[in-house]
Protein backbone atom coordinates (compact mmCIF):
# COMPACT_ATOMS: atom_id res chain seq x y z
CA UNK A 1 0.00 0.00 0.00
CA UNK A 2 1.46 3.36 -1.17
CA UNK A 3 0.85 6.68 0.87
CA UNK A 4 1.63 10.04 -1.07
CA UNK A 5 3.80 12.52 1.17
CA UNK A 6 3.65 16.62 1.93
CA UNK A 7 5.55 17.19 -1.40
CA UNK A 8 2.20 15.58 -3.43
CA UNK A 9 4.27 14.52 -5.63
CA UNK A 10 2.08 13.49 -8.61
CA UNK A 11 2.77 9.89 -9.53
CA UNK A 12 2.93 9.02 -5.60
CA UNK A 13 -1.32 11.02 -5.07
CA UNK A 14 -1.82 9.71 -8.17
CA UNK A 15 -1.10 5.84 -6.83
CA UNK A 16 -2.56 6.19 -3.89
CA UNK A 17 -5.76 7.50 -5.21
CA UNK A 18 -5.59 4.16 -7.95
CA UNK A 19 -5.61 2.19 -5.03
CA UNK A 20 -8.68 3.44 -3.13
CA UNK A 21 -10.61 3.97 -6.00
CA UNK A 22 -12.68 1.41 -5.49
CA UNK A 23 -14.18 2.20 -2.01
CA UNK A 24 -13.56 5.43 -2.29
CA UNK A 25 -16.87 6.86 -2.21
CA UNK A 26 -17.84 4.67 0.77
CA UNK A 27 -14.99 5.80 2.39
CA UNK A 28 -15.66 9.30 2.53
CA UNK A 29 -19.14 8.46 3.47
CA UNK A 30 -17.79 7.03 6.77
CA UNK A 31 -15.15 9.45 7.36
CA UNK A 32 -17.63 12.42 6.69
CA UNK A 33 -20.26 10.96 8.90
CA UNK A 34 -22.85 11.51 6.16
CA UNK A 35 -21.83 15.44 5.79
CA UNK A 36 -20.12 14.46 1.65
CA UNK A 37 -23.55 14.27 0.85
CA UNK A 38 -24.26 17.79 2.03
CA UNK A 39 -20.98 19.17 0.91
CA UNK A 40 -21.62 17.80 -2.75
CA UNK A 41 -25.12 19.78 -2.90
CA UNK A 42 -23.58 23.08 -1.00
CA UNK A 43 -21.01 22.66 -4.12
CA UNK A 44 -23.63 22.21 -6.61
CA UNK A 45 -25.61 25.19 -5.31
CA UNK A 46 -22.65 27.51 -5.71
CA UNK A 47 -21.80 26.30 -9.43
CA UNK A 48 -25.69 26.60 -10.35
CA UNK A 49 -25.22 24.36 -13.35
CA UNK A 50 -27.96 25.38 -16.18
CA UNK A 51 -28.77 23.57 -19.20
CA UNK A 52 -26.50 23.67 -22.29
CA UNK A 53 -23.70 25.07 -20.23
CA UNK A 54 -20.18 23.34 -20.23
CA UNK A 55 -18.04 22.60 -16.53
CA UNK A 56 -15.25 21.21 -15.93
CA UNK A 57 -15.33 18.88 -12.58
CA UNK A 58 -11.16 18.78 -12.10
CA UNK A 59 -10.07 16.15 -9.57
CA UNK A 60 -13.72 14.46 -10.00
CA UNK A 61 -12.57 10.96 -9.00
CA UNK A 62 -15.40 8.21 -9.74
CA UNK A 63 -17.75 11.25 -11.03
CA UNK A 64 -19.87 11.66 -8.47
CA UNK A 65 -19.57 15.39 -8.14
CA UNK A 66 -20.19 15.36 -11.99
CA UNK A 67 -23.14 13.69 -11.92
CA UNK A 68 -24.98 16.12 -9.70
CA UNK A 69 -23.42 19.11 -11.36
CA UNK A 70 -25.04 17.35 -15.15
CA UNK A 71 -28.82 16.70 -13.36
CA UNK A 72 -29.76 20.03 -14.73
CA UNK A 73 -28.41 19.04 -18.59
CA UNK A 74 -25.26 20.85 -18.27
CA UNK A 75 -22.30 18.98 -20.37
CA UNK A 76 -19.29 18.22 -17.83
CA UNK A 77 -16.36 17.23 -18.25
CA UNK A 78 -14.85 15.14 -15.77
CA UNK A 79 -10.81 15.25 -15.15
CA UNK A 80 -8.47 13.23 -13.05
CA UNK A 81 -5.04 12.33 -13.53
CA UNK A 82 -5.58 9.04 -11.23
CA UNK A 83 -6.55 6.15 -14.31
CA UNK A 84 -7.89 4.43 -11.38
CA UNK A 85 -10.41 6.70 -10.50
CA UNK A 86 -11.02 7.49 -14.27
CA UNK A 87 -11.41 3.45 -15.23
CA UNK A 88 -14.30 3.56 -11.59
CA UNK A 89 -16.15 6.67 -13.31
CA UNK A 90 -16.44 5.70 -16.59
CA UNK A 91 -18.16 2.27 -15.27
CA UNK A 92 -20.53 3.65 -13.07
CA UNK A 93 -21.36 6.75 -15.10
CA UNK A 94 -21.79 4.57 -18.00
CA UNK A 95 -24.97 5.53 -18.95
CA UNK A 96 -24.87 9.34 -18.45
CA UNK A 97 -24.73 10.75 -22.20
CA UNK A 98 -23.55 14.71 -20.25
CA UNK A 99 -20.31 13.32 -18.78
CA UNK A 100 -17.29 13.07 -20.43
CA UNK A 101 -14.47 11.75 -18.70
CA UNK A 102 -10.42 12.99 -19.01
CA UNK A 103 -7.04 12.42 -17.49
CA UNK A 104 -5.57 15.36 -17.19
CA UNK A 105 -3.05 17.39 -14.81
CA UNK A 106 -4.68 20.21 -12.76
CA UNK A 107 -1.68 22.17 -13.24
CA UNK A 108 -1.57 21.78 -17.32
CA UNK A 109 -5.36 21.56 -18.26
CA UNK A 110 -5.37 20.11 -22.33
CA UNK A 111 -8.09 22.56 -23.05
CA UNK A 112 -8.08 26.05 -24.92
CA UNK A 113 -8.92 29.11 -23.58
CA UNK A 114 -12.22 30.45 -22.46
CA UNK A 115 -13.57 27.11 -22.93
CA UNK A 116 -15.73 26.55 -20.09
CA UNK A 117 -18.86 28.32 -18.46
CA UNK A 118 -17.70 26.92 -14.70
CA UNK A 119 -14.78 25.11 -13.43
CA UNK A 120 -14.92 23.49 -9.99
CA UNK A 121 -12.81 21.11 -7.74
CA UNK A 122 -14.00 19.25 -4.87
CA UNK A 123 -11.49 18.05 -2.24
CA UNK A 124 -8.74 18.17 -4.94
CA UNK A 125 -6.91 21.40 -4.79
CA UNK A 126 -5.03 20.68 -1.65
CA UNK A 127 -3.23 17.26 -3.47
CA UNK A 128 -1.76 19.49 -5.76
CA UNK A 129 1.67 20.10 -5.84
CA UNK A 130 1.14 23.92 -6.90
CA UNK A 131 -2.22 25.35 -6.05
CA UNK A 132 -1.65 28.55 -7.30
CA UNK A 133 -0.71 27.47 -10.81
CA UNK A 134 -4.09 25.57 -10.71
CA UNK A 135 -5.79 28.37 -10.01
CA UNK A 136 -4.22 30.18 -12.44
CA UNK A 137 -5.15 27.20 -15.04
CA UNK A 138 -9.21 27.21 -14.09
CA UNK A 139 -8.73 31.19 -14.28
CA UNK A 140 -7.39 30.61 -18.21
CA UNK A 141 -9.99 27.81 -19.33
CA UNK A 142 -13.01 29.50 -17.91
CA UNK A 143 -14.80 31.92 -19.99
CA UNK A 144 -15.06 35.82 -19.06
CA UNK A 145 -17.65 36.30 -17.02
CA UNK A 146 -17.59 32.50 -15.91
CA UNK A 147 -17.23 31.20 -12.19
CA UNK A 148 -15.08 28.98 -10.25
CA UNK A 149 -15.83 26.90 -7.43
CA UNK A 150 -13.39 25.50 -4.77
CA UNK A 151 -14.50 22.57 -2.20
CA UNK A 152 -12.14 22.24 0.05
CA UNK A 153 -11.59 21.34 4.16
CA UNK A 154 -10.29 24.14 5.83
CA UNK A 155 -9.81 25.58 9.26
CA UNK A 156 -12.87 26.43 12.01
CA UNK A 157 -12.64 29.78 13.11
CA UNK A 158 -13.84 28.59 16.65
CA UNK A 159 -11.32 27.15 18.71
CA UNK A 160 -13.20 24.37 20.43
CA UNK A 161 -14.79 23.35 16.90
CA UNK A 162 -10.84 23.66 16.00
CA UNK A 163 -9.65 21.37 19.10
CA UNK A 164 -12.47 18.83 18.80
CA UNK A 165 -11.66 18.28 14.73
CA UNK A 166 -7.80 18.09 15.63
CA UNK A 167 -8.86 15.30 17.75
CA UNK A 168 -11.44 13.39 15.60
CA UNK A 169 -8.21 13.42 12.62
CA UNK A 170 -5.53 11.72 14.74
CA UNK A 171 -7.61 9.50 16.92
CA UNK A 172 -10.65 9.28 15.16
CA UNK A 173 -10.14 9.18 11.54
CA UNK A 174 -7.48 6.28 11.56
CA UNK A 175 -9.56 3.77 13.37
CA UNK A 176 -12.58 4.47 10.94
CA UNK A 177 -10.11 4.47 7.53
CA UNK A 178 -9.08 0.73 8.71
CA UNK A 179 -12.86 -0.13 8.94
CA UNK A 180 -14.01 1.51 5.97
CA UNK A 181 -10.29 1.83 3.18
CA UNK A 182 -8.86 -0.22 1.42
CA UNK A 183 -5.57 1.62 2.00
CA UNK A 184 -5.74 3.24 5.91
CA UNK A 185 -2.55 4.45 5.20
CA UNK A 186 -3.80 6.94 2.36
CA UNK A 187 -5.48 8.68 5.07
CA UNK A 188 -2.51 9.19 7.49
CA UNK A 189 -1.83 11.57 4.26
CA UNK A 190 -5.68 13.58 4.20
CA UNK A 191 -5.00 14.00 8.15
CA UNK A 192 -1.79 15.66 7.47
CA UNK A 193 -2.77 17.60 4.23
CA UNK A 194 -5.79 18.72 6.02
CA UNK A 195 -3.96 20.24 8.90
CA UNK A 196 -1.19 21.68 7.27
CA UNK A 197 -3.64 23.64 4.71
CA UNK A 198 -4.19 27.38 4.65
CA UNK A 199 -7.39 28.90 6.40
CA UNK A 200 -10.15 30.51 4.11
CA UNK A 201 -8.92 33.94 4.02
CA UNK A 202 -5.34 32.43 2.78
CA UNK A 203 -7.35 30.66 0.20
CA UNK A 204 -9.52 33.50 -0.71
CA UNK A 205 -6.09 36.02 -1.12
CA UNK A 206 -4.85 33.03 -4.02
CA UNK A 207 -7.67 33.39 -5.79
CA UNK A 208 -7.50 36.98 -6.25
CA UNK A 209 -4.24 36.57 -6.87
CA UNK A 210 -5.19 34.27 -9.82
CA UNK A 211 -7.20 37.38 -10.94
CA UNK A 212 -10.66 36.18 -9.57
CA UNK A 213 -13.09 39.47 -8.65
CA UNK A 214 -15.93 38.69 -6.32
CA UNK A 215 -14.67 36.27 -4.62
CA UNK A 216 -16.53 34.97 -1.38
CA UNK A 217 -16.97 31.57 0.71
CA UNK A 218 -18.81 29.83 3.29
CA UNK A 219 -18.27 27.87 5.74
CA UNK A 220 -19.83 23.94 5.96
CA UNK A 221 -20.06 22.13 9.02
CA UNK A 222 -18.62 24.85 11.26
CA UNK A 223 -15.75 25.91 9.25
CA UNK A 224 -14.66 22.12 8.61
CA UNK A 225 -15.31 22.48 5.14
CA UNK A 226 -15.56 25.79 3.61
CA UNK A 227 -16.74 26.65 -0.41
CA UNK A 228 -15.13 29.31 -2.16
CA UNK A 229 -16.12 31.18 -5.29
CA UNK A 230 -14.98 33.48 -8.04
CA UNK A 231 -15.79 34.77 -11.02
CA UNK A 232 -13.38 35.76 -14.01
CA UNK A 233 -13.66 39.24 -15.19
CA UNK A 234 -15.82 40.32 -18.49
CA UNK A 235 -13.60 41.24 -21.20
CA UNK A 236 -16.02 44.60 -21.25
CA UNK A 237 -14.53 45.51 -18.14
CA UNK A 238 -10.95 46.28 -19.82
CA UNK A 239 -12.34 49.65 -21.44
CA UNK A 240 -13.99 51.23 -18.16
CA UNK A 241 -10.98 52.67 -17.05
CA UNK A 242 -10.43 54.95 -19.76
CA UNK A 243 -14.10 56.03 -19.89
CA UNK A 244 -13.35 56.80 -16.13
CA UNK A 245 -10.74 58.98 -17.10
CA UNK A 246 -12.60 60.88 -19.71
CA UNK A 247 -13.70 63.36 -17.34
CA UNK A 248 -10.97 65.23 -18.00
CA UNK A 249 -12.21 66.48 -21.64
CA UNK A 250 -14.99 68.19 -19.93
CA UNK A 251 -13.46 71.54 -19.54
CA UNK A 252 -12.98 71.53 -23.60
CA UNK A 253 -16.56 73.03 -23.99
CA UNK A 254 -16.40 76.01 -21.56
CA UNK A 255 -13.10 76.96 -23.81
CA UNK A 256 -15.67 78.26 -26.27
CA UNK A 257 -16.35 80.56 -23.16
CA UNK A 258 -13.20 82.17 -23.11
CA UNK A 259 -14.07 83.01 -26.56
CA UNK A 260 -17.18 85.07 -25.96
CA UNK A 261 -14.88 87.08 -23.30
CA UNK A 262 -11.93 87.81 -25.80
CA UNK A 263 -14.72 88.87 -28.07
CA UNK A 264 -16.31 91.74 -25.45
CA UNK A 265 -12.98 93.09 -25.91
CA UNK A 266 -13.26 94.30 -29.49
CA UNK A 267 -17.05 95.58 -29.08
CA UNK A 268 -15.16 97.67 -26.62
CA UNK A 269 -12.36 99.16 -28.59
CA UNK A 270 -14.30 100.45 -31.23
CA UNK A 271 -15.27 103.24 -28.70
CA UNK A 272 -11.75 104.86 -28.41
CA UNK A 273 -11.66 104.81 -32.71
CA UNK A 274 -15.25 107.09 -32.28
CA UNK A 275 -13.63 109.56 -29.92
CA UNK A 276 -10.40 110.73 -32.30
CA UNK A 277 -13.68 111.22 -34.96
CA UNK A 278 -15.44 113.59 -33.09
CA UNK A 279 -12.18 115.28 -32.11
CA UNK A 280 -11.12 116.30 -35.96
CA UNK A 281 -14.18 118.39 -36.55
CA UNK A 282 -13.67 119.75 -32.81
CA UNK A 283 -10.24 121.02 -33.99
CA UNK A 284 -11.42 122.40 -36.75
CA UNK A 285 -12.65 125.48 -35.53
CA UNK A 286 -9.18 126.44 -33.74
CA UNK A 287 -7.58 125.90 -37.15
CA UNK A 288 -8.78 129.18 -38.91
CA UNK A 289 -7.05 130.94 -35.76
CA UNK A 290 -4.21 128.39 -34.40
CA UNK A 291 -3.52 125.35 -36.97
CA UNK A 292 -0.36 124.80 -34.79
CA UNK A 293 -2.35 124.06 -31.52
CA UNK A 294 -4.85 122.16 -33.83
CA UNK A 295 -2.51 119.59 -34.66
CA UNK A 296 -1.08 118.79 -30.87
CA UNK A 297 -5.32 118.30 -30.48
CA UNK A 298 -5.08 115.41 -32.02
CA UNK A 299 -2.61 113.98 -29.61
CA UNK A 300 -4.60 113.64 -26.73
CA UNK A 301 -2.39 114.24 -24.35
CA UNK A 302 -0.19 117.21 -25.25
CA UNK A 303 -3.48 118.94 -26.44
CA UNK A 304 -5.69 118.37 -23.51
CA UNK A 305 -2.39 120.37 -21.38
CA UNK A 306 -2.39 123.79 -23.76
CA UNK A 307 -6.08 124.04 -24.85
CA UNK A 308 -6.74 125.52 -21.64
CA UNK A 309 -10.18 127.03 -22.88
CA UNK A 310 -11.81 123.97 -23.99
CA UNK A 311 -10.28 120.94 -21.69
CA UNK A 312 -14.27 119.77 -21.57
CA UNK A 313 -14.31 118.03 -25.09
CA UNK A 314 -10.69 116.16 -23.81
CA UNK A 315 -11.85 115.50 -20.28
CA UNK A 316 -14.95 113.46 -22.08
CA UNK A 317 -12.81 111.75 -24.57
CA UNK A 318 -10.70 110.68 -21.54
CA UNK A 319 -13.67 109.07 -20.03
CA UNK A 320 -15.06 107.01 -22.63
CA UNK A 321 -11.31 104.91 -22.67
CA UNK A 322 -11.83 104.38 -18.99
CA UNK A 323 -15.43 102.43 -19.71
CA UNK A 324 -13.85 99.48 -21.36
CA UNK A 325 -11.39 98.93 -18.12
CA UNK A 326 -14.13 97.03 -16.28
CA UNK A 327 -13.87 94.50 -19.04
CA UNK A 328 -11.02 92.91 -17.33
CA UNK A 329 -13.34 91.20 -14.49
CA UNK A 330 -14.43 89.07 -17.38
CA UNK A 331 -11.25 87.15 -18.23
CA UNK A 332 -11.32 86.08 -14.26
CA UNK A 333 -14.54 84.61 -14.91
CA UNK A 334 -13.34 82.58 -17.83
CA UNK A 335 -10.41 81.42 -15.51
CA UNK A 336 -13.07 79.84 -12.78
CA UNK A 337 -13.62 77.22 -15.87
CA UNK A 338 -10.59 75.78 -14.62
CA UNK A 339 -12.42 73.71 -11.96
CA UNK A 340 -10.87 70.31 -12.75
CA UNK A 341 -10.28 69.83 -8.97
CA UNK A 342 -13.28 67.09 -8.47
CA UNK A 343 -11.30 63.83 -9.45
CA UNK A 344 -13.67 61.19 -10.32
CA UNK A 345 -13.95 58.52 -7.45
CA UNK A 346 -11.72 56.30 -8.46
CA UNK A 347 -10.41 54.50 -5.35
CA UNK A 348 -14.04 52.82 -4.36
CA UNK A 349 -14.29 50.01 -6.76
CA UNK A 350 -13.43 46.26 -5.91
CA UNK A 351 -14.56 46.27 -2.59
CA UNK A 352 -14.41 42.46 -2.49
CA UNK A 353 -13.68 42.19 1.14
CA UNK A 354 -17.51 43.06 2.09
CA UNK A 355 -18.93 39.77 0.28
CA UNK A 356 -17.17 37.62 2.64
CA UNK A 357 -19.86 34.36 2.31
CA UNK A 358 -21.49 32.64 -0.18
CA UNK A 359 -25.33 32.92 0.64
CA UNK A 360 -26.96 29.73 1.44
CA UNK A 361 -28.57 28.99 -1.91
CA UNK A 362 -25.41 29.46 -3.23
CA UNK A 363 -26.32 32.99 -5.82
Amino acid sequence: MSKADLSKQPAQVAAMFDQVSTRYDRTNNVLSVGNAALWRVATTRAVAPRAGETILDVAAGTGTSSASLARNGASVVAADFSAGMIDVGRQRQAGNPFIRFVQADAMDLPFDDDTFDAVTISFGLRNIVDPKKALAEFFRVVKPGGRVVVCEFSQPPLAPVRAGYSAYLKFGMPVLARVASSNPAAYEYLMESIQAWPDQRALAGWMREAGFERVAYRNLTAGIVAVHRGFKPERQAAPVEPVAATPAVDPQPEAPAEKPAAATKPKAAPKPKAAPTKAKPAAAKPAAAKPAAAKPASAKPASAKPAAGKPAAPKSAAAKPTTPKPAAPKPKRSTSAGSESRPASAGTAGSEESASTIPSEGE
